[in-house]
């Protein structure tokens, strides 16, 4: 029988019943302690008919569900350059500006959402290519190189259409590594529907 309930820090749907117990009031209210067998996160959540039992959870993770660590929906303000580095000095070059949104981010890369009127489509929909990113967390600004990895031209029309961008931080500075991760452990902590930490 499969589970609806995720992990909510790594979003793994392979839950077993925890080892602590809870409050008699909470255990009344249906909340009892549970743990994930990916990240071994311990959580309560709501769980009144008992679906989950103390053994190990043995249901299988299908492939794509599995990230080096967690990606955060977000809707902050990025500006986008393309970026080229030159191979003989090193030296990297940006092109105008391009104002959009970070639509996902986290550790490792972000998903960027933007109009691509001032971008060539040849020069967005390509794998490996280079863009010079900020954005504008709560807490500061970060700037990365980013390397796309998935690209995805939404509308037709000319000039009306918006890309969605995927990629990896290929350069980030140690004090926007500190931003970052200042803000995604924010974003762990919040607590998520059905689920108190």
């Amino acid at each position: 029988m499969v589970n609806a309930m995720r992990c909510p820090r790594c979003n793994s749907s392979r839950i077993q019943r925890g080892y602590k117990g809870v409050l008699v009031p909470l255990r009344l209210l249906g909340i009892h302690e549970l743990l994930c067998n990916n990240c071994n996160l311990e959580f309560k959540s709501l769980d009144p008919f008992k679906k989950f039992k103390r053994a190990r959870s043995d249901e299988k993770e299908v492939s794509y569900n599995r990230r080096r660590a967690p990606r955060y929906p977000a809707h902050l303000p990025a500006t986008i350059h393309l970026a080229e580095k030159n191979a003989g000095t090193g030296k990297v070059t940006y092109s105008r500006s391009s104002r959009g949104h970070c639509e996902v981010i986290g550790r490792f890369g972000a998903a960027l959402a933007f109009v691509g009127t001032r971008f060539a489509e040849v020069e967005v929909a390509r794998v490996g290519r280079l863009l010079f990113v900020t954005i504008d967390l709560p807490n500061g600004r970060i700037e990365a190189l980013l390397t796309i990895l998935t690209y995805q031209r939404t509308g037709n029309e000319e000039g009306k259409g918006h890309w969605i961008i995927g990629g990896a931080f290929a350069n980030i500075s140690e004090e926007s590594v500190a931003v970052l991760s200042d803000y995604l452990a924010k974003r762990a902590e919040a607590t998520p529907v059905f689920a108190i930490e």
